[in-house]
């Protein structure tokens, strides 16, 4: 049987996730030399993304971290996974996308999602509340018309006219039927609901329009992949980011990540337990053969032409031999070298 990993593309979202104990600054560098490794690994993009107000979070101006990533490197596609268009104007989204394509020709990825601020004081401080997010059609659709010149204002954005830079639609909540009926590639997750990412994915392809843009659908599942020499290993490799999430969820604030020995020494109650070990559990995570067969059952079972690692944790080193090991299991390499 043919592997249905030998013919998808490998790609990575970093968040610039701040360590606990050191500064958002690092972060961002953090993200940036990460880039190099995956260019150097082959794998086919390079994703940052948006987030505000969000304590252990360093990112969020999407495309100012693109642009220092792409200045970086010198191949691997970059781009946003992504810019949460109802946060912004769409002439000044696709003026900073024009900017990036001009600098960095053919090298371009837009990813947009529909979320807007993570909390209410956030939503507020950004001049927006939650129906915003109802409008994401018409934003989205507002936006790549300043790409052909379509304009009813009868302004015109520069540079971005007349150039060609990928849409991906990130699909929370409707944004898998926006992808579908907007005919654009749609990033989805989580792993950890694989039915429900399922019926997503059968939706987008059912409804899908084909654009300008696009012909045929195109599915990037997104999700967290761990690899260690032991499955012990990789699975505390999860653990910083699975504390960090419960914390959030129980104290409503999204702390840095914090070392692995510390979060198993926490005394948790039942709800912080729960929470943690439901973040712990759903991810692909193990020794390189085991991230294999995993791997493999993915991409069978969902037909996604591409894979977008999401992997944050405490230790740089450990994360960076995992992006190495992931590199080795899935053939990165030669995969980016014919995309």
């Amino acid at each position: 049987m043919t592997s249905a990993t030998a013919t998808t593309r490998f790609s990575v979202l970093d968040r610039s996730r701040v360590r606990a104990g050191s500064s958002a600054g690092q972060a961002l560098r953090d993200t940036v030399e990460l880039a190099r490794e995956a260019e150097a690994l082959g794998y086919h993009r390079f994703w940052v993304a948006e987030h505000h107000g969000v304590p252990g979070v360093a990112g969020s101006a999407p495309t100012v971290l693109a642009a220092a990533v792409a200045g970086a490197t010198a191949r691997i596609r970059v781009g946003t996974g992504g810019v949460m268009l109802p946060n912004h104007r769409p002439l000044v989204v696709a003026e900073q996308f024009g900017v990036l394509e001009s600098l960095f020709p053919g090298r371009i990825d837009m990813g947009l999602g529909r979320s807007v601020g993570f909390t209410d004081g956030v939503r507020r401080a950004l001049g927006r509340d939650k129906d915003d997010a109802d409008d994401f059609d018409a934003q989205l659709a507002e936006l790549l018309g300043w790409f052909r010149g379509t304009s009813a204002t009868g302004v015109h954005a520069r540079p971005a006219e007349g150039l060609t830079v990928p849409p991906f639609v990130l699909a929370m909540g409707e944004g898998a039927a926006v992808a579908a009926r907007a005919g654009l590639p749609m990033v989805i997750g989580d792993l950890r609901d694989r039915d429900r990412m399922r019926r997503g994915i059968d939706r987008y392809r059912a409804a899908f329009r084909p654009s300008g843009w696009s012909r045929e659908p195109y599915v990037v599942v997104s999700g967290t992949v761990a690899v260690a020499g032991t499955p012990e290993a990789a699975r505390r490799l999860l653990v910083p980011e699975a504390w960090s999430m419960a914390e959030a969820r129980t104290r409503g604030a999204f702390p840095p990540l914090p070392p692995a020995d510390e979060v198993e020494a926490r005394t948790m109650t039942a709800k912080e337990r729960d929470l943690y070990e439901s973040g712990l559990t759903g991810q692909i995570a193990g020794t390189e053969e085991q991230v294999a067969d995993a791997l493999e059952a993915l991409v069978r079972e969902t037909g996604a032409q591409e894979v977008l690692v999401t992997t944050s944790t405490y230790d740089r080193e450990a994360l960076l031999d995992s992006y190495r090991r992931l590199a080795r299991v899935v053939g990165a390499g030669p995969l980016a070298a014919r995309a």
